[in-house]
């Protein structure tokens, strides 16, 4: 039976994943100085345990919290731009919620997004939806003002230097993969890429998009293109826990 697993694109995602996507940025937002500061959070007093239904949803929740913090700026800028914020039926506590599914929703182009099927429902991830849905048209041009102003071409103009070069220097990396020998071998890994069209390669500089290698010193490390990545983490293989990311 094919295990369900966190769907990754341009619905949305559960509910569950913008809670713990939340809690995840309130820990790692970057505080701003008293002069600076354009949106009020709450404190961390409140249950900052996250809870992850699986391996994928916890890879998805950490991803949607990176990417909201690489645009913290932007976010923040929309928010007050667009007189979204401040909203005084909003809690301090949920404005990490509310820029987390900012970001989600401009990386949708501002459309709205679907219920999973079996998604258990959370009363203030609904909320927060609606109230920035009613808002989509100023969102959006809150966000192009933002553009103009800074005359940047896309959203990437706003990624602080230090991380956009980090991202640079991480993305030119070959990722690894180990396979779990407990459930599966070697050989049926490689009839399952064969399948899904992958072609095994002798090394790293063979490298040609759908291509991967076993690592020379280690037979249950497989090497990929850095630019596989979301494809290789989509597959069964990773979901079913048989390849695990290093």
């Amino acid at each position: 039976e094919k295990r369900a697993v966190t769907q990754i694109g341009k619905d949305g995602y559960p509910d569950s994943i913008y809670i713990n996507a939340a809690k995840i940025f309130q820990g790692l937002r970057t505080e701003k100085s008293s002069g600076k500061i354009l949106l009020r959070y709450g404190g961390t007093s409140e249950s900052t345990t996250v809870a992850f239904k699986d391996e994928q949803s916890r890879r998805v929740s950490y991803e949607l919290a990176f990417k909201a913090l690489k645009y913290q700026d932007l976010l923040e800028e929309m928010l007050v731009d667009s007189k979204v914020y401040p909203c005084y039926s909003i809690p301090d506590e949920l404005t990490s919620l509310l820029v987390v599914m900012l970001y989600d929703l401009q990386d949708r182009k501002f459309q709205n997004r679907k219920i999973f099927a079996g998604e258990e429902l959370v009363a203030e991830v609904q909320e927060i939806g609606d109230y920035l849905y009613s808002y989509e048209t100023k969102l959006a041009a809150a966000l192009a003002r933002c553009r103009i102003k800074h005359d940047a071409l896309s959203i990437e103009y706003f990624v602080p230097e230090t991380i956009s070069k980090q991202e640079q220097r991480t993305s030119a990396l070959p990722i690894c993969f180990w396979i779990n020998t407990f459930k599966i071998s070697l050989e049926d890994v490689i009839r399952d890429l064969e399948m899904k069209g992958f072609t095994k390669v002798e090394s790293v500089s063979d490298f040609d998009h759908y291509t991967y290698a076993v690592d020379q010193h280690c037979q249950d490390v497989l090497v990929f293109p850095s630019s596989l990545k979301e494809e290789l983490l989509n597959l069964d293989l990773f979901a079913d826990c048989k390849l695990l990311l290093q």
